[in-house]
């Protein structure tokens, strides 16, 4: 192992998007990254391809034993990669498929920013080269990025990031702790980076660093219009919320009112179906953020 750059991907059975991912991470050019895989107990053999496609000398896998969901693997593999004494944590999910210089770009602009800086985000484009609307970084709480911004190629200092393609110091994870596992799924990357940032940390989008987000669609979570198969899971998303901004006092009260007040009216007038079901799964979340008060794991 380097012990300068590591590479943490979580995975659940998509074997086939992960071999993309690995293929591109081995191809990285003039700065290279070990990999740890943290697999959330696939059973589509996944580590049966990992060791029939690869050389595991490079590529160490971590099988977690169940489905910890996004938030779980990103905790456990961002852990082992502290343990392990890294540098600098290249964090992504398992349909992320890096450029060959993206890592390069990443860690060029590492030298000439501010000594300050925490993490740094890449520009993610979906499979039709326009930007992967799930992943533009935050420059406020109520604010993204624009593709003019993107445009200029120049480091933009944001409030927010999310998991597809973020470099970390690992100085800085030993200082505010792991990204948040009982998050289950969404909101952690905002959660985490956001914590970057109110610790004093700069987080940055560098734009010539570049990933291709292999999303389905391009679009951005929409609850109005979502199938019935899969509205349950979406209290994670509002009992998240409701913990991550209220850390922002009054500005995140403010954000989350309107948040709030916007989902519920597109539900009413949008949604095709389940529209007094899904009204209730936000306020059961609403409720629930209200006492979810998960503790911060730290590595020595």
């Amino acid at each position: 192992m380097s012990n300068e750059i590591v590479a943490v991907v979580v995975t659940y059975n998509r074997k086939d998007l992960l071999k993309q991912n690995l293929q591109a991470l081995l191809n990285q050019q003039n700065v290279r990254a070990d990999v740890f895989v943290v697999d959330n107990a696939s059973n589509d053999g996944t580590e049966q391809m990992i060791r029939d496609e690869f050389d595991c000398s490079e590529i160490h896998y971590f099988n977690t034993g169940a489905n910890l969901g996004g938030a779980g693997g990103f905790q456990y593999g961002v852990r082992e990669a502290i343990k392990a004494d890294y540098k600098y944590v290249w964090i992504m999910d398992d349909d992320t498929v890096p450029n060959h210089d993206s890592l390069c770009k990443l860690y060029d602009a590492a030298k000439l920013l501010p000594d300050n800086w925490g993490a740094l985000s890449s520009k993610a484009l979906w499979t039709d080269e326009s930007v992967c609307k799930a992943n533009r970084q935050k420059k406020t709480l109520m604010s993204f990025v624009t593709d003019e911004e993107y445009s200029k190629g120049s480091p933009i200092k944001v409030e927010m990031a999310s998991f597809v393609s973020l470099l970390v110091k690992a100085e800085v994870i030993s200082k505010i702790g792991l990204p948040i596992g009982e998050y289950f799924i969404w909101t952690d990357d905002y959660e985490f980076t956001g914590r970057i940032n109110r610790a004093g940390y700069g987080v940055y989008v560098i734009p010539d660093s570049v990933v291709h987000h292999k999303m389905k669609e391009n679009k951005k979570i929409n609850f109005a219009k979502e199938t019935p198969d899969r509205i349950d899971r979406y209290k994670y998303v509002y009992r998240n919320d409701v913990h991550c901004y209220k850390q922002y006092g009054l500005r995140g009260n403010f954000y989350l009112f309107a948040k709030i007040a916007f989902t519920v009216l597109n539900i009413l007038i949008k949604s095709p179906s389940d529209k007094k079901k899904k009204i209730k799964i936000l306020f059961d979340g609403i409720r629930e953020g209200k006492s979810f008060n998960p503790s911060i794991e730290f590595v020595s």
